[in-house]
């Protein structure tokens, strides 16, 4: 008769949950909240990107815009070339902390539908951006 060795795993070694700290990608392109929406269309063809970052003069996060926004704004019947980034952003947000956790991230995601959600520090600055796989 062979002997077989079992370990006891302890109970209290819970699998710690992943944050978006863990999964958010760097920040990408950041610009100002005064840019017109031409000159941002330009920035994110040259950066290759589908999302800005918009900071307001203090340099505090104060949304993201994607190409898809930016492309119905110009398109609409009311657009001007003087249409600035901050009139298309009305409230600021929605944001993630780096430390919530990316369930709670994913949910809210999901529930209003967005590709992209900046991730920002305790002081609003941009840390990165968490994007939802498809």
């Amino acid at each position: 008769m062979t002997m077989v060795q079992m370990q006891l795993r302890s109970t209290g070694d819970a699998p710690v949950p992943r944050t978006v700290a863990d999964a958010m990608e760097t920040a990408g392109p950041q610009v100002c909240d005064a840019m017109t929406v031409e000159v941002a269309l330009s920035v994110m063809a040259s950066a290759r990107t589908g999302h800005l970052l918009v900071c307001d003069d203090d340099g505090v996060c104060t949304g993201l815009l994607t190409q898809a926004q930016l492309v119905a704004v110009r398109d609409s019947s009311v657009y001007t070339d003087r249409v600035q980034l901050r009139d298309i952003l009305v409230a600021p947000g929605p944001f993630a902390s780096p430390v919530t956790p990316m369930a709670e991230a994913e949910h809210a995601m999901r529930y209003r539908r967005l590709d992209a959600l900046p991730v920002i520090d305790e002081l609003g600055n941009a840390l990165g951006i968490l994007a939802l796989a498809r």
